[in-house]
This record gives C-alpha cells, structure tokens and sequence, in this order.
C-alpha cells in the first residue's frame, strides 16, 4: 500500500512538474509576445492597421475646413452672371423624443398650425404638408418636403424661422447662383456640389465655363485646428492653427448682357412657335473675336435645373454637322484667291454629274446657262461644283486647311470636336465646295467667316474678357484679339464681302428676306442636307438644317451673325422667314447699340436704364418702376425683391414691363394684357413650363391669380391681338 502511495506521489509530483513548465513556458512566451508587440506598437506608431498618432490627433484635436468662396462668372461690364450662394434644406422633426438644451419640445406640437405656415412659403399645399408631417412609421425621427423643401433662398428661410415653428429646422449647403435664369446657360455651365446634404462639400463645374476654368474657380480650401478635450469641448488658452483660404478667381466673359438677353428672348420666340431640333444663336466682334452672344435651344434654367436632361452638352463646340450653302463663302474666297475664278464663265445649271453621282442645284430645273458670278448669289451648287473643279481638289482641300477647317478652334470651352473632311472620293471633293461631306463645329465656322470680316485675317473666337484675383485685385490674364492667319488677301475679302451684299440686293439673290432697312447686311444661305442613320441623306422639306451667316454692316463689319435650326417641327412659314425673325430684328438691336441711351429711336421714344431693384421692399420697387414709366408684374406674395427682369443696367423701351420675384410663396400674377415678351420673362424668372397660344397680349391663363405654383404641370397662356 505505501509502495503505491509512494508511485501515486511521484506521479503527481512529475504532473505538477509538467503543467508547471507548460505554464512557465507559455508565460515566458506570452510575454516576448508583448515585448515584440509593444516595440513594434511604440517603433511603428500602429495598432491594428491604424495610425495611433493621427488617432490620437483626432481625438483631441478638432479640425474645421475652411470653404474657399468660389469664383464669380461675370459680363465684359462685370454684371453678375454666376456667383457663390447658400441655399438650404429644411426638415422637420416629428420624434417627441427631440428636446431643446432647456428641456422644450423640440418637435412638431401642432401640425395643421405648422401646415398652415408653411404652405405660405413652400410650393405645397396645406393637404400635402400635413401628409408630411404625419409619417406612416411611429419610430420615424423627422421628416423632409421633398424637392419642394430644398434649395430654399435665404430669405425664404429668414421668413420661416422668424415664425418660431417648433421642430422646424434647415441645413445649409453650399450652391451657386444664376440670377439672369436662362443666359447662355450651356456655355458658362453648371456646378455640382460632392455631397448634396453637407455643408462643408466642394462643388465643382460639370459644364461649360464652371468645367473649364473648375481650377481658376475653385480656389483652395483653409483649416482651423484646435484643441479638445475628450468631450470635444475646446480647451481653454489652447493654440490654434489656420491655414488661411484662397478664393477663387473671377472670370469675365465677352458676353454683352444687352444682346445676350434678347438673344434669349427670339430664340425662346422661335422655339415656341417652330418647335426646332437645336437651334444656335451667335454674334461675334467681327474686329476683336470677342463673342457678345451665344445662345442654344434647347437648353435649361440652371436653378431649377428644367430641361437639363434635354440640353446636357454646349451644342456650339461639342456637336459637328454639315454647314451647307453657308460653306459657299469659304468656296469663293478659294476661287478667286487662287486665281481661278473668272465671273463671267458661263456654266449649265441645275444638274452635274461627278464621280457617278447626279448633284443637283436647289432649283434642279436650273436656270439654264448663266455666268459663274451668279452662282453664289443664287446659291447655286452646280456653280460651287464648277468652281471647285477650276480650282483642282487640291488647291481647294489646302484652302479648307487654312481655313482651319478639320481643326479645333482652341476655344476656352470644354469638349471641343474638330469636325472632319470627306474627301476619298471625287463626288465628295465635289460635295464639300457646297457644304456636304464636311463636318464643322460652329465657332470653327464663326472663326472662318472672320477672314472676310477683317481683310483676310483669320481671327480666333474668344469667350474671356480676363481673369482677376479677388485677394489681390490684379488681372492675371487677359485675353486680347488674336489673328490665327491668313488664309486669304485683303483683296479678296473685299470681293466677297459684296458678294454676300448681293445676297440681299439681287432680285434673283437667296437672300432677299433678310435685308434690314437701313442696315448694309451682306449674307450668306444655308440648306444642308442631314444624314441618315441607314445612309445617304433625310428626305422630307423640314430635315435639313437651315442657316445664315451676315456681316454688319457688309463692307466694314463691326459684328458677325451666324443663326443655324435644325429640323422645325411646325414649319408653318419658310426656312428663310423663320430665321429672319431672329436674323433681322438682332441686327436692328445691334445696330443700335452704339448710340447713346438719351438718343431717339424708334416711334422718337427713349431708351430706360433699369436700376436694381434686388433686396429692395415690393412697394418701394413698384413705386420706382412707376416713377420710370414702366409697367410691372409680381410674382410672389412676399415683401422684399429677390430676382427681376431684365436685369439692372439694361436698357428698354418706356412702358415695357419688369417682372419681380419676391420671397413670398410663388403664387400666379395676373397676365391679363401682358405681352407675350412679358410671358417669357415670367417662365425665366419662375422656371416654369409655360406654352402660349396665339400671338398679341393675354387673354386667359390656365392658373388663376392668387395661386400657388405647383411643380407639377404646364401654365397655358392664350393671347389675342387686340
């Protein structure tokens, strides 16, 4: 028995001994374990894949972005055309948990009272609000409006919490404004803000200018860095560190408010009435490149953003199409630069067959056996042909060369095609002489009829005026007139320039309609044919795209005019009549922009300089438009002026109308004798749908006076003549 008890403790003991050693070896393992850890902890400054350093900075250190204030898009006069803005959200709390640091409510108590208020101030109806306000989900925290409660002016928001709603609250976020509404608006862009629902995002240009010059715009970004405790309360006497901000530089354009806003007014006109595919509007300096008016449809209201899915590109630079019969002038210049033309050659109109193609004039009867001077004035294509072909393919491929055509402009715009040259074959040889089988963007076109403009000096189109640092008030850079060449002598833009006068002053001219009375325009047609997804071209009167291009005055052009539709809808009148709607009252405006405000014009009446009105009381505004003799419309219920147009500095004529928005609820004006010009300012200054039926002043609108101006749904609006 002891002999076993003896083994049963020498056993015991050598476990003990084991479990022992197991214990010592792994505590004696554990802890190099933490050696290693700790040394590498403390060397590496890491745990875990995370810096403990920049975690313990975070912690007790508070960093505050500091905003650059982007820069402001301005007219060659320095009239606001973009500008930084704050806009806000608002949203409502529901949950009764929400309390006030003073133990209040901090939820909506009374919600038809809340209904009630804010249907005042928001696109929403008393109904709709309370729907809002009364979430299916009981656990639900708060509410939103939807688009109806975001993107709220500052005085709409004042307005709101002046009113002391319980529960009631906005977010503030960065934006940007467009005061003028629709104004060139494809070409100076739009922003997009990173994050739509922070305050401290970045918004950067997704178009046009805003793209463009993002960089020069943007400016940079500061931060503030202070100490906190582990609360996130700020310590006392702690040091801070800023990095200072730097805003971003202002950008002046070339765009003349004056022209641009009745650009906008005829192009809206047409559009309406013809209903085009695209139609492009553009006056340039003829001397100075500098682009004054630049205008598309169709486009969209960069603060509603309406027609935005219909109009996401600038169709000036990023769309290329066949030029047609406006090409005819590049032809000329060609054939009498080179030698080859002699005006008095007869040639067989109507049809020519080249390279086993039949090419066939407008009149395809033709006009029997004519001389070669009267082929561009009847925009003969036959007669462009035989040029061409005096010419040589070759002589005629190096003059679309040097007139860069193929070839991008350099414009300060975004997305930029260079077109194309068809020219394998002899029938498009033959083809491009008439503007077929050549494919062009429109500054490029703008930029080749500036040789005929400025003695055969090919001038670049130009969009900036300068750039100015705002923290320093220097101009950076400035943009001045830049001759790209010369494709052509002085001697020969003379002869096309009165080429072009023929146009308009020849009985047998394509041009007739558009002469101005009292104005030397030189012109030039276009009809091009549209090519077809399944080949050859579109058949039909109205799929063509229809041009003009004309100098002002013709023999010493102070202003370039190039006006291109694509395939109207409702052609009621011809091609020419409807382009002459928009052709011939700019070149009246143009005309007439040298003369002083104080000189008679037409019917011996003066010319108004409308003062601003923004931030003014609605009385008081109303009042002084009374004082100037000039009509007005409100749209809003509030008391203070947040938009008007035309816009300060224009000039009109006595008894035109200024429409103002107040920060009231949009509520419907009465139109009721209103023009249909004056319509059009509603629709720009509201963003909404309107369609107008007849011509003459309003007779019915489909929305009564009074109300509020839902989102959904278009305004009809009847006009009669009186």
């Amino acid at each position: 028995m002891s002999k076993f008890r003896k083994l049963f403790k020498n056993k015991a003991r050598r476990n003990h001994y084991i479990v022992g050693m197991v214990i010592l070896i792994a505590t004696a393992f554990s802890f190099i374990l933490f050696v290693q850890r700790f040394a590498y902890v403390s060397m590496s400054k890491q745990y875990d894949g995370v810096n403990l350093v920049k975690r313990t900075k975070q912690k007790y250190e508070n960093v505050t972005k500091v905003n650059a204030k982007r820069g402001d898009i301005l007219d060659n006069d320095g009239n606001m055309i973009a500008g930084d803005a704050t806009i806000y959200n608002i949203y409502a709390i529901v949950s009764h948990k929400s309390k006030t640091t003073d133990g209040k409510p901090d939820y909506v108590t009374d919600k038809e009272k809340t209904a009630r208020i804010l249907s005042k101030y928001l696109p929403l109806s008393q109904k709709q609000l309370r729907k809002y306000l009364t979430p299916k989900s009981k656990n639900q925290y708060q509410v939103e409006f939807g688009q109806a409660g975001r993107g709220l002016s500052i005085e709409i928001k004042r307005k709101i919490t002046a009113k002391k709603l319980p529960g009631i609250h906005f977010v503030e976020l960065p934006s940007r404004s467009y005061p003028n509404g629709v104004f060139a608006t494809n070409l100076v862009g739009i922003t997009k803000a990173d994050n739509a629902n922070d305050q401290n995002s970045n918004i950067s240009g997704v178009m046009g200018i805003e793209k463009y010059f993002n960089k020069v715009l943007s400016g940079r970004n500061g931060k503030k860095i202070t100490k906190v405790d582990n609360s996130g309360n700020e310590l006392p006497d702690s040091q801070v560190i800023e990095k200072s901000s730097a805003d971003g530089s202002n950008i002046y354009l070339t765009l003349n408010s004056k022209i641009q806003q009745y650009a906008e007014i005829l192009a809206q006109t047409v559009d309406e009435k013809y209903a085009p595919k695209d139609l492009q509007i553009l006056v340039m300096n003829a001397r100075t490149g500098a682009i004054e008016a630049a205008t598309q449809r169709p486009t969209f209201n960069p603060t509603t953003g309406k027609g935005l899915s219909d109009s996401w590109r600038d169709t000036l630079v990023e769309d290329q199409f066949e030029p047609g019969s406006v090409m005819k002038i590049l032809t000329l210049s060609a054939s009498i630069d080179s030698g080859n033309y002699d005006p008095n050659q007869l040639y067989k109109s109507g049809t020519v067959e080249v390279g086993g193609r039949t090419i066939g004039d407008w009149n395809t009867a033709g006009w029997g056996y004519i001389p070669l001077s009267q082929a561009f004035t009847r925009s003969s294509n036959v007669g462009m042909v035989k040029l061409e072909q005096e010419m040589g393919s070759k002589t005629w491929l190096e003059y679309m060369h040097k007139f860069n055509i193929g070839k991008k402009t350099g414009i300060e715009l975004p997305g930029e095609v260079s077109g194309s040259i068809s020219y394998e074959h002899t029938s498009d040889q033959a083809m491009t002489s008439f503007g077929q089988s050549v494919n062009v963007n429109t500054i490029q076109m703008l930029q080749a009829f500036s040789a005929i403009a400025n003695g055969g000096k090919m001038i670049k189109p130009q969009i900036i005026k300068k750039v100015v640092d705002p923290n320093t008030g220097k101009t950076t850079k400035t943009f001045k007139r830049q001759v790209v060449s010369q494709p052509i002598k002085a001697s020969t833009a003379k002869k096309v320039q009165k080429a072009m006068r023929q146009v308009v002053t020849k009985e047998y001219g394509t041009g007739i309609v558009y002469n101005v009375p009292g104005v030397k325009v030189g012109v030039k047609t276009g009809t091009a044919q549209i090519a077809s997804p399944e080949g050859g071209y579109l058949t039909g009167n109205n799929n063509y795209i229809f041009s003009v291009a004309g100098l002002v005055p013709y023999n010493d052009p102070n202003y370039i005019v190039y006006v291109t539709m694509k395939q109207p809808q409702k052609m009621t009148e011809a091609p020419e009549k409807i382009l002459s709607e928009i052709f011939n009252p700019l070149v009246k405006r143009l005309v007439s922009q040298g003369e002083s405000p104080t000189n008679t014009t037409e019917a011996g009446s003066q010319y108004v300089s409308i003062p601003s009105l923004l931030d003014k009381s609605t009385n008081d505004a109303l009042s002084e438009i009374k004082d100037l003799k000039l009509q007005s419309g409100v749209v809003g219920t509030g008391n203070k002026v947040v938009q008007q147009l035309p816009a300060s500095g224009e000039k009109v004529m006595p008894g035109q109308r200024i429409v103002l928005l107040t920060n009231g609820a949009m509520t419907m004006p009465d139109l009721t004798g209103w023009s249909k010009n004056d319509v059009l300012k509603f629709a720009e200054i509201t963003g909404k749908q309107v369609t107008t039926k007849g011509d003459g002043y309003v007779v019915k609108q489909s929305i009564k006076s009074g109300h509020v101006i839902n989102e959904s749904g278009k305004i009809i609006v009847t006009l009669k003549n009186k």
